[in-house]
């Protein structure tokens, strides 16, 4: 069982979820207001999130912001949005998961359920992950490359983290939507390529001067150690 905050002012959904999450053993809180519902994540220490972006008072990534800013809480995004470079901005900027209208509770169950496994695999130390000259630190979220912090997105640093722990596999795009991206059923491949090239112009290297990050055509993308 879990405890889920539904931030959602449709007042039929809301109620609708609420009923389905508590016949699936969760307790759950409902608020219609992004402003009331940040009183509750600080008092009420939710397990889960739910927020929808169309709020009356404020705008839900502002919502999930604020969220950030006092709690690291598994938030999962409900928007009608059905915006890649909306969803890629709300993942970039803290959310875990996202569900496009119209969704089911059974689906938003199954979600809860990942980012709480997620959570959990994610709360046990880890050591650091060693590639050549890069280390990747998950529990501090922190990278350096030869010693040198290294400045990454969320999302950089979790494709970063993900590929390193494969190394030196060759991950297939398709792993990496649903793994990183949370995209089970597929997704753009120009939204990889765009973190791809930003990760390596920080680790010093490109495409067609690769060092640590290798295009496999036709298969995907691997980490390895550089040769010298």
């Amino acid at each position: 069982m879990a405890s889920v905050l539904v931030i959602e002012d449709d007042q039929r959904i809301r109620e609708a979820l609420a009923r389905a999450l508590v016949e699936n053993g969760h307790a759950v809180r409902t608020e219609s207001r992004g402003s009331d519902a940040l009183s509750v994540v600080v008092d009420w220490k939710p397990d889960v999130v739910v927020l929808d972006l169309g709020l009356p008072d404020l705008d839900g990534g502002d919502v999930l912001r604020m969220v950030r800013s006092v709690s690291t809480v598994p938030v999962i995004i409900a928007t009608a949005r059905d915006d890649e470079a909306e969803v890629v901005r709300l993942l970039d900027s803290g959310a875990d998961d996202y569900v496009i209208k119209p969704y089911s509770a059974a689906q938003l169950d199954a979600r809860i359920r990942a980012v709480l496994r997620r959570a959990r695999e994610t709360a046990a130390p880890r050591a650091a992950l060693v590639v050549g000259e890069l280390e990747i630190d998950s529990d501090r979220r922190a990278a350096s490359l030869a010693g040198d912090a290294l400045d990454l997105s969320r999302l950089e640093f979790d494709l970063l983290a993900y590929l390193a722990r494969r190394s030196p596999e060759v991950v297939t795009r398709r792993e990496l939507l649903a793994e990183v991206w949370r995209q089970p059923h597929g997704g753009a491949d120009k939204t990889i390529d765009v973190h791809l090239s930003w990760l390596r112009r920080k680790l010093g290297e490109s495409a067609a001067d690769p060092r640590y990050l290798h295009t496999v055509r036709g298969v995907g993308i691997k980490l390895e150690r550089p040769d010298s």
